[in-house]
Order: structure tokens, then C-alpha cells, then sequence
């Protein structure tokens, strides 16, 4: 096993001969084979010192065996688009002895920036060295970072071996999410108190949250059939604030879609979704995402058992693995929203046929608001970009359907800033502003 094991450490060095090392292999073995043929006994000790160097470090390099570990830190873990991120990597000498020239190369997608390259000169026993690099991408998604490689080397940088550590990490580059301004939004209910005693009013007895009685409660919250049943005092809950409700739709499907990259149509609605989802969160919204494909996050059933950071995070992650979607319809998203009963509704909507805006139409009646960011895809896509008027007449008759059915608009045109937009949002505002501009 052990000769085994130098043979393939041999093989390893020999194809890792650096062009240094190559050349003084061949210088050596020509200045041999022309020392031979002239009979020069100078040019054969040149020959042999040649030959031996690159042959020397190849058994040096293939019989180091040091003990290395390597840990990696992102920060932050999440990285949004645009934005830079910083890779720590930690390189741990767990031998006896000090290690000679160390190369490491992380290993990178190519959109992220150049493979990063460190040289460290010597790491003592037990020591460690830290090193770190910057990444950044314009584009959302999930980006695989490591295995780290190690190369070892000799002194004379005739032989490098390169050795790969079997960790890596995922940086996951979510869109970019804007700030928005807090407005008083149509159908939103937070609060305690009457509210929720009309949700108990209405809920029959099996309903009822009940707790054992403590002293100083007030006799007029006993439970008496609860009491009879357990045969102790039990009294209905304190009330508890409600947590409003909230669905933020996105429209995925390819064909509603305009343009390409990261000034397209579809992209604008990914930033936008996530900007909503997450203001939403932050004022205390049990927010869920939902696709036309009918995928939700969180998950059914997972109720309010996440924390706001934990649901923003699986919104963002979601999000930034987002892609076109081939339905035609959004028919798969209807289903959970009628089993999600009464909240606020907000779509993020591509382009539009007369069906499916009635369809939304219908679904408004399931909740307490509802407010549509619906897009003029035709201004991705350059065909309206100078036109006097907000959109093409397919697109306005689209907004009357859905205000007529009580949706609040907002149309969306290329270059539309987001917190402007929900500002419209307002729900003291009756219709949302529906803005032209003039050509040029």
C-alpha cells in the first residue's frame, strides 16, 4: 500500500514539473546525450546537476505530507446584487512540522470575479494564516464557492502539486430590495382588542383558548362548560393581538415578460416582489410568497412558526433562484389563494389577457385588499418608450378591468421607481395615479 502510494505521489509530481522545471529536465538530458557524443566530462557533471534538480524537487514535493485544514467564512452570507461580499479563508498547519511555500486558489464562477491566489512562504507548527477576497455580482442566484486547491512547491519552483480540500460553500446573491415607505394600506388589520373579540365572538366554543384560573382574573372570562368538563376553573385567554396576513404574488410566466438581463421586465418584478415582501414583513405582516406555478414560501402549514428574519431569508433565497416559468395562465395560483382566506393580496403582474384579469377580478372578493403592480411590458421592450401615452390599449383596458373589480393599480413602466409606486398605494387615495408623459 505504501509503495502504492509513492508511485502515485511520483506519477503526481512528474505532471506537475512546472515549464521551469521541464526545461532544466531537457537542458540536463541534451547536455548528457552531447557529453556522451563528444566525450566531454565537464558538459556530463553540467548534464547530471540539470537533470537532477527538477528530478530532486519531484521526490521532495511527492513525499510532503503535511497536515493542512482549511475552515471559509462568508460575510455576509447573503449578498445583494450590485453589492460586494468578502470570502475569509483560514489555512490551519495541524503538523509537527513548519510547511515550505503554500499556493492557495479558490475555486470561483467566472461571474463572480478571477479565482483568488495567495502565496504563503511558511506556516509554523500548529500556526494558521488567514487570508480574504472580495466577489461581486450583478446577477441573482445561488453560486458555489470551493473546493479550495492547494499547491505545494519546491523552493526552485521546478515542481508544483496541486491538492483540493473537499468543502465548499454556496453565496447566494439575492435582488436587490428598496426600501418603502410606510402607507396606510387597504384592508390591513394589526391590532387587538374589539377586533379580536368579534374573531372570538364568531368562533364557537371548540375554538376557544382557555388557561387554568389565577387569582384576580375576572369571573366574567370563565369558560363554564370548559369548567364543567375539566372540573377546574377555566377561563378564556387574555386577547392577543392579531398578525395581519399578507400574499405577495409574483407573475413568473415567460410569455408576460419583456426583455433580457438585468433590465428586463421580469427581473424589475423579482426587486419589486422582494421589496414588498419584505417592508411587509417589517411591520409585522405573516407574509408568504406565492408563484403562478403555485409554489408558496413558506411552505403550507408553516404558519407563523418562522421569525420575520427567517421568513425574509427564505423569501430572498426563493427570489434569487427565481426564474421564467412556461405556464400560460395563472390558474395554479388560484387554489392557494382561496384556501388563504382574508389579507392583504399583492400581485406582481407581466402582461395581461382579458380572461385572466377577470379571473383576478374574482379573487379579489377573498381579500381585504388588493393591490396589483401590473406591468407595461411593451416599454422593456423599446416599443413605447416615446409614445405620449402611458401604454398600448390592450394594457389600459387591462387597468380599468382589474380597478373596476376594486384593485388598486398601479401601472408600471420601464425605469419606475418602487417606493414611488407604493406610495400610490396609499389607501386613503381612491385610485391610484395613472401618469403620462410626453415625448421627447
Amino acid at each position: 500500500m505504501a509503495q502504492s502510494d509513492s508511485a502515485s505521489g511520483l506519477r503526481a509530481g512528474f505532471r506537475g514539473l512546472t515549464t521551469r522545471g521541464r526545461s532544466f529536465l531537457a537542458a540536463g538530458v541534451t547536455a548528457v546525450v552531447c557529453a556522451y557524443l563528444l566525450d566531454q566530462d565537464a558538459l556530463l557533471r553540467v548534464g547530471v546537476l540539470l537533470a537532477a534538480l527538477p528530478l530532486a524537487a519531484v521526490v521532495v514535493v511527492a513525499n510532503t505530507r503535511y497536515r493542512v485544514a482549511s475552515g471559509r467564512r462568508l460575510s455576509p452570507r447573503r449578498a445583494v446584487a450590485g453589492q460586494e461580499a468578502r470570502v475569509h479563508l483560514r489555512v490551519d498547519n495541524v503538523s509537527r512540522v513548519p510547511t515550505g511555500v503554500l499556493l492557495l486558489e479558490d475555486k470561483v464562477p467566472y461571474v463572480l470575479g478571477p479565482r483568488p491566489r495567495f502565496v504563503l512562504d511558511r506556516v509554523e507548527p500548529r500556526g494558521h494564516r488567514e487570508v480574504s477576497y472580495r466577489v461581486r455580482s450583478d446577477l441573482r442566484g445561488r453560486y458555489p464557492l470551493g473546493p479550495l486547491q492547494l499547491r505545494l512547491s519546491d523552493p526552485f519552483g521546478m515542481c508544483e502539486v496541486t491538492r483540493a480540500f473537499t468543502a465548499s460553500d454556496v453565496l447566494t446573491v439575492v435582488p436587490q430590495v428598496q426600501a418603502l415607505p410606510s402607507v396606510r394600506l387597504s384592508g390591513e388589520w394589526i391590532g387587538q382588542g374589539e377586533s379580536h373579540s368579534r374573531t372570538l365572538a364568531l368562533a364557537g366554543d371548540d375554538d376557544v383558548i382557555l388557561r387554568e384560573y389565577r387569582p384576580g382574573d375576572d369571573l366574567r372570562r370563565v369558560h363554564w362548560r370548559s369548567t364543567a368538563r375539566y372540573g377546574e376553573l377555566m377561563v378564556r385567554r387574555e386577547e392577543q393581538p392579531q398578525q395581519a396576513r399578507a400574499t405577495v404574488v409574483l407573475d413568473t410566466r415567460e410569455i408576460a415578460h419583456r426583455g433580457s438581463g438585468p433590465a428586463s421586465s421580469f427581473e424589475w418584478a423579482i426587486s419589486c416582489a422582494a421589496s414588498v415582501a419584505v417592508h411587509l414583513l417589517e411591520r409585522g405582516y405573516q407574509t408568504r410568497l406565492l408563484t403562478d406555478t403555485g409554489q408558496s414560501v413558506p411552505g403550507p402549514g408553516a404558519g407563523g412558526s418562522h421569525s420575520t428574519a427567517d421568513t425574509s431569508g427564505l423569501v430572498l433565497d426563493a427570489l434569487a433562484v427565481a426564474d421564467l416559468s412556461d405556464g400560460g395562465t395563472l390558474s395554479r395560483a388560484e387554489d392557494p389563494l382561496r384556501a388563504g382566506g382574508e389579507g392583504l393580496l399583492v400581485a406582481v403582474l407581466g402582461e395581461l389577457d382579458e380572461a385572466q384579469a377577470t379571473r383576478l377580478g374574482r379573487l379579489r372578493s377573498r381579500a381585504g385588499g388588493a393591490i396589483a403592480f401590473l406591468l407595461d411590458t411593451g416599454t422593456w421592450a423599446g416599443l413605447r418608450m416615446l409614445a405620449p401615452h402611458t401604454g398600448g390599449d390592450d394594457f389600459e383596458a387591462r387597468v380599468r378591468q382589474l380597478r373596476e373589480s376594486g384593485w388598486t393599480v398601479l401601472p408600471v413602466r420601464a425605469g419606475d421607481s418602487v417606493p414611488d409606486l407604493w406610495r400610490a398605494a396609499d389607501g386613503s387615495r381612491t385610485t391610484a395615479p395613472y401618469r403620462e408623459e410626453a415625448g421627447a
